[in-house]
This record gives structure tokens, C-alpha cells and sequence, in this order.
């Protein structure tokens, strides 16, 4: 007797509900799949990472309940965004006091919390896509799915399986993209040389394409291979495994894309 499929709610995150919601629809495809059944919450809000780094405690609780609340039930909780899943998995329970109803539902939570491409390869045991892109690609790890979650090789072991697409390491690809959450906006001079360090190596790849799974950082990047005049399209991971590039990439007025959805 077949396994009943996961029951997975997707946590969209902020900056996919906003700004980019392609990569939504991408989650889910690739989820769906894999052989999830997936749901949206529509009572899930923001998972407080900004109030938690600006030391605003109290209304980073308050969100982290309404998030524990509004997931409860679900075999598992994906984030398109190691940033988000790294907030709930590594940072809700040091908010709550041990042994408090709380913290046990906290913990509780961040056991069953992933991020989207760990989650495919760890949970759902898959290797491979069925997508097809014609593009070469360089990929930036994040910090947070980087050093809070020790994501590295499965974003690259998807890609490697994608028809037609080539994967071109670039120089300090582990290296923060300067943009931090509210990083880039206490430290900007900073973060800019930081950026500007990071395009530079981007480039020097000679890629089509720049992905990543943090649309933060996506949107970092972007802004400044924009403003460097180049041609590098930017986009999130999860929408070149899903094989759909319809969107226009990450800040980019729309045109016709390059390529083709297998």
C-alpha cells in the first residue's frame, strides 16, 4: 500500500507575496510533484525576522504565535526562503522559556519546517527534475540556508538534472551579498561594497542567469547588476526547476524569454 502523500502548508514568505509571487506557484508545482498535497494558509503573515533582528521581542513573540497557530496541523511546513525557514527552525524556540506550553509548540514547529529545495531532496528522496532550460547559470548560496540550515549541494543536485542547463560556480560563491535584512539599510556603505564585490564575481562567470533561493538577496543582486549595465537575468531557484521562466526576472521589465519550458 502507496505512503499517503505529505501534507505540507506552504509559508509564501513577504517578499514572494509582494513582489514575487511566480515563485509561489513555482513551490507548489515542484511540491506537488514530488506527491505533496499543499495548502496556504491564508491566516500566515510575515515570520517576524525583521522585528527579531531590529531586538523588537515582543511583537517578534506575538507574530511567532500567530505562525505556530496558523500551521498547526500540517505533516510539514516549506519556505521558498532559507531565511524564513532558518527564523523558525533555529530562532522561535530561544524566544519562549523552557519548559513553557510555548516553547514545546515551538520546537514542535521547527521540527516539521523546511526550506523548499532541502525539503525536496531530504523528505520527498528526489534527485531530479523534469524541466527544461536553455541557460547557463551561476548560483549564490545564502547565508541563512547556508549556515543555519547547511543547504549547499541540493540546490545544484536539482539543477544538474534541468535539460539544457549549465551551472558555473563563481568566484566566493558562499560570500554574503551584502543584503541582510535590515543590514543593507544600518550599514549601507557596507553593503554596497559588498554587492558590488559579488556582482563583480557574477559576471565574471559569463552566466545568462544568477539564481539563488532568498529573494532578498535576489533582489539585492538585481538592483546592482542593474545598475552595472548587465544583462544577467536574476531569478529564484525554485522558478528554473519548475521549468516556468513566464515572469519577467527579478527586475526586469517584461519581454519575451529566452527559454523554453520543457
Amino acid at each position: 500500500m502507496a505512503a499517503a502523500p505529505h501534507h505540507v502548508g506552504l509559508f509564501v514568505t513577504c517578499l514572494v507575496d509582494f513582489f514575487r509571487p511566480s515563485v509561489g506557484f513555482a513551490a507548489v508545482k515542484l511540491l506537488e510533484e514530488a506527491g505533496c498535497t499543499v495548502e496556504v494558509p491564508e491566516t500566515q503573515t510575515c515570520c517576524g525576522q525583521p522585528a527579531f533582528n531590529s531586538g523588537d521581542r515582543g511583537d517578534t513573540v506575538a507574530i511567532a504565535r500567530q505562525v505556530i497557530e496558523a500551521f498547526r496541523g500540517f505533516d510539514y511546513v516549506v519556505a521558498p526562503s532559507g531565511s524564513c525557514a532558518g527564523m523558525i527552525r533555529k530562532h522561535y524556540p530561544s524566544l519562549f522559556e523552557p519548559g513553557s506550553a510555548d516553547r514545546a509548540a515551538a520546537e514542535e514547529l521547527a521540527s516539521r519546517t523546511y526550506e523548499l529545495v532541502s525539503f525536496l531532496t531530504r523528505i520527498c528522496g528526489r534527485t531530479a527534475v523534469e524541466a527544461s532550460v536553455s541557460a547557463r547559470v551561476t548560483y549564490h548560496d545564502s547565508c541563512s540556508g547556508l549556515r543555519e540550515l547547511g543547504i549547499k549541494e541540493e540546490p545544484r543536485q536539482l539543477l544538474a538534472s534541468v535539460d539544457g542547463l549549465t551551472v558555473v560556480e563563481m568566484r566566493d560563491a558562499e560570500t554574503c551579498c551584502g543584503f541582510g535584512g535590515t543590514f543593507c539599510v544600518k550599514y549601507p556603505d557596507i553593503s554596497n561594497d559588498m554587492v558590488d564585490k559579488k556582482a563583480a564575481n557574477i559576471e565574471a562567470t559569463r552566466a545568462d542567469m544568477l539564481l539563488a533561493g532568498d529573494l532578498g538577496c535576489l533582489m539585492n543582486m538585481a538592483g546592482k547588476l542593474q545598475r552595472r549595465g548587465s544583462a544577467i537575468e536574476v531569478r529564484h531557484v525554485a522558478e528554473v526547476l519548475a521549468g516556468d521562466l513566464s515572469s519577467p526576472a527579478i527586475g526586469a521589465a517584461a519581454k519575451p524569454s529566452k527559454s523554453s519550458n520543457g
